[in-house]
């Protein structure tokens, strides 16, 4: 464990300590800090390097590319003085210029997303998509039960809403991309679904209310979250007690070309991490489990992930 004199004179350096409130709040690559901090990638590579060597941040490779985020300290005296650090430092002038470059950033994440759905609107249910089977569909929807009120967050045109309208109490559709709401309404008002409503919002801001869903589902949704994390949390907010939650999303995987065909922000997850990520947010009587394994490369292997709120 780095010695805290060590830690102190490494939070000393502006730049690190810059480096570390923008790391704290999203994990980002060097090019992403590159463009935040307007720095050099020599430059920037050097202080990751020193923070870590201190254990101060986490490092996640996808492909060729490097992700960091800020680690939390076991000690907890340290992370009390992280903690103290970044609250005193973030109304710095510089600091607040960083916080705006990254929500620009993080727009610019989003927006490659939403323009890859609103370009295949109307051919999601036609086309090809990794993980999108009715063998892995069919096992989530042996876990639901009628005439409840069903949320299908990051639902796209919906169509697994559209099967649970015909039997459950209401379903509501969240969807980031204005063209697949305004598709999947047009969808519901034609088969006359009138328990069956889109609303446009994100996953990792669901514009539902504390304690209003029976059942949330996030299918082939959870891998294109900026914040896998948060999504889940929210998930667990609007649930009623005795809520159950659903996630349907891609084994982990090396298939690189995803996020450019599929503009999927993670190479899916692996069973521990759906595990830990539905554990940090409150959900018990946990489930993760293989629900399908496509026969063509890339192989896609689904996993399904179960999770009920206490009561």
């Amino acid at each position: 464990m780095v010695e805290h004199c060590e830690i102190l004179k490494l939070l000393g350096d502006s730049t690190r300590l810059r480096m570390l409130q923008l790391l704290f709040k999203e994990e980002l690559s060097v090019a992403e800090l590159q463009k935040i901090l307007n720095m050099g990638q020599s430059r920037i590579s050097t202080h990751l390097s020193l923070l870590r060597q201190a254990e101060l941040v986490n490092v996640r490779k996808e492909g060729k590319k490097v992700f960091y985020s800020y680690r939390e300290q076991p000690d907890r005296a340290v992370e009390g003085l992280m903690q103290n650090v970044f609250a005193v430092t973030q109304s710095q002038a510089q600091v607040r210029a960083d916080f705006k470059h990254l929500v620009h950033i993080l727009d610019k994440r989003r927006k490659v997303s939403e323009e890859y759905f609103n370009s295949i609107a109307e051919r999601l249910g036609k086309n090809y998509c990794p993980g999108r089977s009715w063998e892995s569909i069919g096992h989530m929807l042996l876990q639901l039960t009628p005439n409840l009120v069903f949320a299908d967050l990051g639902s796209g045109e919906g169509v697994i809403a559209h099967l649970l309208a015909k039997k459950a109490k209401h379903v509501y559709c969240v969807d980031s991309s204005p063209k697949m709401v305004q598709v999947g309404s047009d969808i519901a008002k034609k088969h006359e679904l009138v328990n069956l409503t889109y609303q446009l919002g994100d996953i990792e801001s669901v514009p539902l209310s504390d304690n209003s869903i029976d059942v949330a589902i996030l299918s082939q949704a959870l891998h294109h979250a900026s914040r896998p994390q948060v999504a889940i949390n929210e998930a667990y907010r609007i649930l009623k007690p005795g809520g159950r939650l659903l996630v349907l999303d891609l084994k982990e995987h090396k298939f690189l070309k995803a996020k450019e065909l599929y503009a999927d922000r993670w190479l899916g997850f692996s069973e521990n991490t759906l595990y830990q990520y539905l554990k940090a947010a409150g959900f018990q009587q946990i489930d993760v489990y293989s629900a399908s394994k496509e026969t063509r490369e890339p192989f896609f292997e689904t996993l399904l992930a179960a999770g009920t709120k206490g009561s």
